[in-house]
């Protein structure tokens, strides 16, 4: 069973959108646009409350098991 965490070898801030990539099995680049052009578009606010939930409710990864 796949688990959704914070990734820890592919983070640019907290890692969060990392562990999306990784969750999901996309390119965390593509993520990455995606998600600063919706963050503009969006007015900043909404986007940026549910990143900021994310970074405090996402575990971060242990790097002991790969999750892959």
């Amino acid at each position: 069973m796949k688990s959704l965490y914070r990734s820890r070898k592919n983070r640019k801030i907290s890692g969060v959108l990392g562990g999306f990539a990784q969750y999901f099995g996309i390119d965390a680049t593509l993520l990455r646009v995606i998600f600063a052009v919706i963050f503009i578009f969006t007015g900043f606010f909404p986007l940026l409350f549910v990143y900021l939930a994310c970074v405090y409710l996402m575990p971060e990864d242990d790097g002991v098991i790969d999750h892959d």
